[in-house]
């Protein structure tokens, strides 16, 4: 991603290694000069376009290379622009059944979503806090003056479309990663899955499609879950039955002198020694 340029003095001091966890956010905030950031932008968006093409004709490589492009191209604190470009990646992963990529750059995009809105309101804070909030939260008086209303009026409408574009596009990242998490398999991945159907399943913006789509997932998934973990607990346990063999052998013991007990409520598992197992 295109990024701009700005001082930063090459200092060794002890209080410059402090700021370093701070580095990224402060490169993500720097900014273009207005023309830069829009020659820089018009050169993203026609490398999209080009890669919408590819897409439509199935060139999928082709067409991440494309994205890829406009991503080079995009000022790197266009959080929004970013998005779009890799929630559209994922979807060329999909295609490729990449499924690993396609969950990596469909949580790319989510993450810079993340970046376009406000967080939410935590709920412990105190009542004067609150009231703070809530004032800033408020509806706008909007002024006497006919052209200033105009511009008020045109930027509460244009952020209204913002909030709704940031949610549309989340919802196509959120889809895109959990039916790759699905196709990938896997405990971690199956339990992931469920986890974006049920943050889908809570918005209001999923076309009757995927609606019935994510009410379908979270009826299969559960039971998925359930399996994968069981399986993969059994692996676990079989592999330390073998690593336990191999140091038990010469105290002539096994782990057959050793009983594991599955807790049926939690899943987990005690060991209990006996007299008389197999060596």
């Amino acid at each position: 991603m295109a990024q701009p340029d700005f001082d930063r003095p090459d200092q060794k001091s002890a209080s410059n290694e402090t700021n370093d966890a701070d580095s990224d956010d402060e490169f993500h905030d720097a900014r273009f000069p207005a023309d830069e950031e829009a020659r820089l932008l018009e050169e993203s968006n026609n490398c999209k376009v080009e890669a919408n093409k590819q897409f439509v004709a199935a060139a999928y490589s082709d067409a991440i290379s494309t994205y890829d492009r406009a991503l080079a191209s995009c000022p790197n604190y266009l959080d929004y622009e970013i998005a779009v470009l890799k929630s559209n990646i994922s979807a060329c992963y999909l295609k490729l059944e990449d499924w690993k990529a396609a969950v990596d750059s469909a949580t790319a995009s989510i993450k810079n979503l993340d970046r376009c809105l406000p967080e939410s309101i935590p709920a412990d804070k105190d009542d004067s806090t609150k009231a703070s909030d809530e004032g800033a939260n408020a509806v706008i008086e909007l002024p006497d003056d006919e052209e200033d209303e105009a511009k008020q009026l045109e930027r509460l409408q244009q952020n209204d479309k913002r909030r709704n574009d940031i949610k549309r596009i989340r919802a196509k990242a959120l889809m895109r990663r959990a039916r790759a998490r699905t196709e990938l398999g896997g405990w971690a991945n199956l339990q992931g899955a469920e986890e974006d159907y049920k943050e889908l399943a809570r918005m209001d913006n999923l076309p009757p499609q995927d609606q019935k789509v994510v009410q379908r997932r979270l009826q299969e998934l559960p039971p998925r879950v359930q399996a994968a973990r069981e399986k993969e607990m059994g692996e676990m346990m079989g592999k330390l039955k073998d690593l336990g063999n191999g140091l038990l052998k010469p105290f002539g013991l096994s782990t057959d002198n050793f009983k594991f007990v599955k807790d049926e409520h939690t899943g987990g598992y005690s060991m209990q020694f006996q007299q008389g197992g197999q060596s």
